[in-house]
């Protein structure tokens, strides 16, 4: 599987396109903003967009999902908690003296245990993962797992935006994330790629 990472917006989120090398269609996760690097990252692998996939509502991960749908015509996936937020991303990035473009409406909501595939064989799982909000969701499949703003390399995500909850936050890391397994690799909504193992054992907020 192809994993380009793109760090984008003035926020520094990460958005990941996941391809299949066979078929060359792909996904792009958390489109949250720089549309244009993100079509010219698909395009310098001829890869041809399946779906839109977020994983929350926040405007600085799907801030661009209006260029990219307009642009590919892709699908956009998000659980049905977080679809709501979707219509409101240019009032969410004024209120940091930010700009977003308000995303259209999803395509497909998708739940715990709901599957996404693409590309040969390809398949992500969807784990519903709130506490940074209600409906985020994390994609596993090919032992690695996208996560959004759920976990961080030695940290984990906010939970004093609205919707947000501690408690339940540490509930979807320990009781969902921590059961892949190890050796799954973490590709976080912020910063480096980590792993299951190494959180278990280092990350100060779940020991």
């Amino acid at each position: 599987m192809i994993i380009k990472t793109l760090a984008v917006g003035p926020i520094v989120a990460n958005c990941y396109i996941l391809g299949c090398e066979d078929t060359k269609e792909a996904a792009v996760v958390d489109p949250g903003d720089d549309a244009p690097r993100i079509l010219m990252a698909l395009a310098e692998s001829a890869l041809k967009v399946k779906y839109i996939l977020n994983t929350h509502g926040h405007f600085d991960h799907v801030g661009a999902n209006k260029k990219m749908k307009d642009a590919t015509a892709a699908p956009i996936l998000i659980h049905p908690l977080d679809a709501p937020m979707l219509s409101h991303l240019s009032a969410s990035a004024s209120a940091w003296g930010l700009s977003a473009d308000d995303s259209p409406p999803p395509d497909r909501m998708v739940e715990e245990g709901d599957t996404i595939s693409f590309g040969k064989n390809i398949t992500l799982k969807v784990i519903h993962t709130p506490g940074h909000t209600p409906g985020g969701i994390s994609f596993h499949g090919d032992n690695k797992v996208f996560v959004g703003d759920t976990l961080f390399d030695g940290s984990i995500g906010r939970t004093d935006f609205p919707g947000g909850n501690f408690e339940t936050l540490i509930s979807s890391i320990k009781n969902k994330l921590f059961m892949l397994g190890d050796d799954v690799q973490v590709f976080t909504g912020h910063g480096p790629v980590t792993t299951i193992g190494k959180e278990k054992r280092s990350n100060p907020f779940v020991r």
